[in-house]
């Protein structure tokens, strides 16, 4: 089933072109990754998939509907959504904001407790929001998104201000929506270790589609190499490989393309003196930064 479908989409504000024949087809149960640098159009995209605004041209669709159409309000109460700056009332508690957007939703108070619970609130659910750290109001709002087990989660800087447990906490939690059959977009800027809790990523520059698929697809589409770092004293590499090392402080690097790895793997473990090998294959990380030095580049030329 499809969740998401955008068609050409192409939205302008004031002679500036935020998006540009931007397509998006998402299914139920999917987790996309939404990556750009700031002004590159992914708040814009959210916007759209939200019905909060409407396409200059193209076609928008959520659960087979307009989101901005006669239908938004039903249609929105299948939704979850965090917002990268999130701000409540401050005079009221974790608890009450909860309940508030629980009666805005629709949904039975009992969630309110359990999702404080979930996001490691439940011994702050009394204290006021003003006395509140970023990172717990960061996770009262995502408490917030949770309500109603939502259909499609759009999650924008989702962990910011959140400690390594926390953000861990998080993922589990997308994972668990994701087997329930809830659809997830995440907007970050945060890339380290968020590729494997995807199953896409999509790459905007400029208001422009740069890159789309999974991890995999990715690095073949880039064909960034595959890097391996060999440490080992007094190493006799194999001629064959001659030509694609270069010497570290410890040790040497041979940059293989991702086809050559396995025969380059078989070559390096027959090297007598090696005692260490690290092999780095191209991070989601690595990717953006190709295609955003390829933005550079064009607006230098």
């Amino acid at each position: 089933m499809t969740i998401v479908e955008l068609k050409n989409i192409a939205k302008h504000y004031q002679g500036v072109d935020a998006l540009q024949s931007l397509d998006l087809s998402l299914k139920q149960g999917e987790v996309l990754g939404l990556f750009g640098h700031n002004g590159a159009g992914k708040t814009t995209t959210i916007k759209l998939i939200l019905g909060l605004i409407s396409p200059s041209a193209g076609q928008v669709r959520v659960f087979g509907e307009d989101p901005a159409g006669d239908n938004a309000h039903n249609l929105r109460r299948q939704l979850g959504f965090l917002q990268e700056n999130v701000s409540f009332y401050d005079q009221m508690t974790g608890m009450e904001v909860l309940s508030y957007f629980a009666k805005l939703k629709g949904c039975a108070q009992k969630q309110c407790t359990s999702l404080l619970e979930q996001v490691g609130l439940s011994q702050a659910s009394s204290r006021r929001v003003k006395t509140y750290s970023k990172g717990m109001r960061q996770r009262l709002g995502l408490a917030q998104a949770l309500l109603g087990e939502p259909k499609l989660l759009l999650l924008d800087e989702p962990t910011v201000g959140l400690d390594p447990i926390a953000i861990q906490d998080f993922y589990n939690s997308i994972a668990q929506l994701k087997a329930q059959g809830s659809t997830v977009i995440l907007c970050s800027h945060m890339l380290a270790g968020i590729e494997k809790y995807i199953d896409r990523a999509l790459i905007l520059g400029q208001g422009k589609l740069l890159a789309e698929g999974s991890l995999h697809e990715l690095r073949q589409q880039t064909a960034l190499p595959v890097t391996f770092k060999l440490q080992g004293s007094n190493m006799t590499i194999p001629d064959t490989l001659a030509d694609k090392v270069s010497h570290l402080k410890e040790g040497m690097q041979l940059q293989v393309t991702q086809q050559q790895k396995m025969a380059t793997l078989q070559q390096v473990m027959t090297i007598p003196e090696l005692e260490n090998i690290d092999l780095h294959l191209p991070s989601l990380d690595d990717i953006y930064m190709h295609y955003m030095a390829q933005i550079k580049h064009v607006e230098t030329h």
